[in-house]
């Protein structure tokens, strides 16, 4: 198989990244594009008492594992299957079960890191930056962590305060001056997912 196309996705927690990439494989299926979330690669914490689990900063690069996300990067790059680790927020380590990933044209990296580290930089065909108003951002982090990872609003509220916002603006936007393309308001945007969509049309024109 030819050589995939990695395109990252970056921008703060609750900036609109998965609509995003959403939009993406709306228009160029789910038979062309997979999805690669950085959360899946948080580092296991399973060694650790569950209360000492919690206190990890999760918004501070050494929490991800660089070495294993690069690695399973690189095989789907080189039309190789994963078997990508499945990790369970509300304990904070991975999942016994993995989820099985087949090899696609292109792969849609998207985290609050990914352009972070220069190594995933260096293989990306294109460097994509959501940035949204931080009370937006905010309030989106809300609703997901309190519904989806069983949640408190004080517990949000105080990782907010204590690691998501210092860690954001210390590791997360100053890697916008890394993006080719920056989307304002993230999947709402449509003038500039089109610009987008535009270039990874381009890119595959070239593949044929």
């Amino acid at each position: 198989m030819e050589r995939g196309i990695l395109i990252g996705i970056a921008g703060g927690s609750g900036s609109g990244k998965t609509m995003v990439s959403r939009r993406i494989i709306d228009d160029l299926g789910s038979d062309k594009v997979v999805i690669i979330q950085q959360d899946s690669y948080y580092k296991d914490l399973s060694h650790l008492p569950l209360t000492e689990r919690a206190k990890r900063n999760f918004d501070h690069p050494e929490s991800v594992d660089w070495e294993l996300l690069i690695r399973q990067i690189d095989e789907l790059l080189h039309g190789c299957s994963i078997e990508q680790p499945i990790y369970d927020f509300a304990v904070h380590a991975h999942e016994p079960k993995k989820r099985f990933i087949g090899p696609h044209l292109i792969i849609v990296l998207e985290g609050i890191l990914i352009l972070y580290d220069p190594r995933l930089r260096e293989r990306m065909a294109i460097k994509v930056y959501v940035d949204t108003d931080s009370d937006v951002r905010l309030l989106r982090r809300l609703r997901r962590d309190v519904h989806e990872r069983a949640r408190s609003v004080e517990s949000v509220l105080q990782q907010y305060e204590g690691s998501v916002r210092p860690m954001h603006l210390q590791f997360v936007e100053p890697t916008k001056r890394y993006a080719d393309i920056i989307i304002p308001e993230g999947g709402h945007n449509l003038v500039a997912i089109d610009l987008l969509k535009t270039k990874i049309r381009a890119l595959l024109n070239e593949r044929v």
